[in-house]
């Protein structure tokens, strides 16, 4: 049997799971990303098992079709939607998850908040260059946190927001004023959320119903010195509208973690706006987190030798 795993970034997969209980397999590591379709046919050409981290390569149908070696696709996390799982189940490849980790992404939303909210990287620049007070910071205290989302995410981020002492507020399609209340939120309509927010952070699962759901209407309607902040999926928010808004001081400021194209290309506008804050998606990008992936992949793949796939994925 030969594996592939991808986008390994950091070169550790190796290390956090116990590989050689595989048995005789052929394991492949690959630390750099390929966007091009035609390049990434050829590179797993022969293989049976491809080890796919989070969406950072997707395989649609045309990907699939010309991947006839391939019979079973793990995916780290409980769903991929740059998977198309029903293409897969068409070509006999069976594509299976693993657990996952919530907290870390939990943990970076606030890093960017307070992060942006009291100009760090231009701080920490300037005493690296001999320098010392430049900026003038937000506090968070009597502030209004609004959660576009309050699954298991927004809600963690929305307790670490009270303990601050933040009002908080949240919409979401099927969100109740009974199930906020659960969690000392209060459910407001999208409209409201979008306008009364001094933070405002994305929490939802991108689907065709999320995708661009922050554009330019949402953009303009939000104060003047609101922060934006999207540790989710990239395509939630229009990104075009996003650095207008920001080129045109419309909002105070955006902390990224995603972004539509991934890699985030060498030259693009967001890198050069100065109330632009970026991380290179890093929110489950921990060793707790990557230990359950490789881990839960492979038991995934010993599972599938056995004759006997677990937390396989369903179209």
């Amino acid at each position: 049997m030969r594996i592939a795993i991808l986008d390994d970034y950091q070169n550790v997969a190796r290390d956090l799971a116990d590989w050689d209980s595989l048995g005789a397999a052929e394991v492949t590591v690959f630390t750099d990303h390929v966007a091009d379709r035609d390049e990434l046919v050829r590179r797993l050409a022969g293989f049976d098992v491809v080890v796919a981290m989070r969406e950072r390569t997707p395989f649609p149908e045309p990907v699939l079709a010309r991947l006839p070696d391939l019979r079973l696709l793990v995916t780290t996390g409980a769903r991929n939607a740059s998977i198309d799982v029903a293409a897969a189940a068409r070509h006999g490849v069976v594509v299976c998850g693993t657990g996952y980790l919530p907290h870390p992404t939990v943990e970076l939303t606030w890093a960017l908040i307070l992060a942006a909210q009291r100009h760090l990287p231009t701080e920490v620049a300037a005493m690296r260059a001999g320098g010392w007070q430049s900026t003038l910071g937000t506090g968070l205290r009597g502030s209004t946190l609004g959660l576009l989302g309050l699954g298991r995410l927004g809600s963690q981020v929305a307790r670490v927001g009270q303990a601050f002492g933040m009002r908080t507020l949240a919409w979401s399609r099927n969100l109740t004023a009974e199930r906020a209340a659960e969690h000392d939120v209060t459910a407001v309509s999208r409209e409201t959320l979008v306008a009364e927010a001094d933070v405002l952070s994305v929490h939802l699962v991108l689907s065709e119903r999320t995708r661009g759901l922050i554009g330019a209407a949402e953009l303009a309607a939000m104060k003047t010195t609101a922060l934006l902040v999207n540790t989710s999926r990239g395509a939630i928010v229009d990104e075009d509208a996003l650095v207008a808004a920001l080129r045109r001081g419309e909002i105070g400021g955006a902390a990224l973690d995603v972004y539509e194209h991934e890699p985030l290309p060498a030259d693009h506008p967001l890198r050069s706006l100065p109330n632009a804050l970026l991380t290179p998606h890093i929110g489950f990008v921990t060793r707790d987190v990557y230990e359950v992936f490789y881990r839960d992949a492979v038991a995934d793949i010993a599972a599938f030798q056995a004759g006997t796939p677990t937390r396989v994925l369903t179209p």
